[in-house]
């Protein structure tokens, strides 16, 4: 059994649930797992009574969260020693093309920033969380649904997770924590 910390980063709560999702697969397979959201790290924390990572963060103007890339790069050492994954959630990534590549450069551009090198990483796609908009930013995503051919059904929420690409993404962590 190993002690697996599973980090997240989160604006409206869609990468707190995929997050979850992780924890529940590693937990399936016999370990012990820790979630934690990264805005609310104890001051006794230490990265190193855990065996492996994965840390989850979102995408918001084309950026993580800022305490994300802090822990990142607070951490780095121990996160390139470890068996350790990224996964990011985009509502791009819900999108074809162009927009799912955009996505992925601000996946590696982060990691690039915070020195970091993971072997397991993905890009997630989102939730249109219209119903925690509040009215400008619902207008705004609206506008930006439409132009990308999303749903602008305001009068609910529109979630694009692809669960179980997000399972095969623990999966595959789990190999190179468990080989």
């Amino acid at each position: 059994m190993a002690f697996v910390l599973v980090l997240y980063g989160t604006g409206e709560g869609q990468t707190e649930r995929i997050a979850g999702h992780v924890a529940d697969v590693i937990r399936e397979h016999g370990h012990d797992v820790t979630l934690l959201h990264g805005d609310r790290i104890p001051a006794d924390f230490s990265l190193a009574a855990y065996d492996g990572i994965v840390v989850g963060a979102s995408i918001h103007l084309g950026r993580h969260q800022r305490y994300i890339r802090e822990f990142a790069v607070e951490n780095s050492a121990l996160l390139e020693a470890m068996p350790s994954a990224f996964f990011s959630v985009s509502l791009s990534a819900a999108g074809r093309g162009t927009q799912r590549e955009k996505a992925r450069a601000v996946l590696e551009g982060f990691l690039e920033e915070v020195g970091w090198h993971p072997e397991v990483r993905a890009v997630v796609p989102g939730t249109l969380a219209y119903g925690q908009y509040g009215p400008m930013k619902r207008f705004v995503m609206k506008l930006i649904a439409r132009r990308a051919g999303g749903a602008t059904d305001t009068s609910r929420d529109h979630e694009y997770t692809d669960w179980e690409g997000v399972t095969r993404f623990t999966e595959a962590f789990l190999e190179r924590l468990e080989g």
